[in-house]
């Protein structure tokens, strides 16, 4: 394998502020921050807006938009049938 070729793959905190919840992965993103994990190692964290533990979908609190249907809706407004 070449060297210089792949970008520096190494472990990384990623953390959902608003779900207060980080978990750790291998990625090659980077950041100054840094944070102490439960093993006592020092990794760097990189902040995310959202994470699989506080969007809707899969926390389960998506809201159904489309409760009657994009054709029942067509039809109401433009009076087909």
């Amino acid at each position: 394998m070449r060297q210089d070729k792949h970008p520096d793959y190494h472990s990384v905190v990623f953390r959902d502020r608003a779900a207060g919840y980080a978990f750790l992965t291998r990625s090659t993103a980077t950041s100054d921050e840094t944070i102490e994990w439960d093993d006592g190692e020092t990794y760097p964290v990189v902040d995310v807006e959202i994470s699989s533990e506080s969007h809707p979908f899969y926390t389960g609190k998506a809201r159904t938009v489309d409760s009657e249907g994009r054709v029942a809706a067509f039809e109401r407004r433009y009076g087909g049938g």
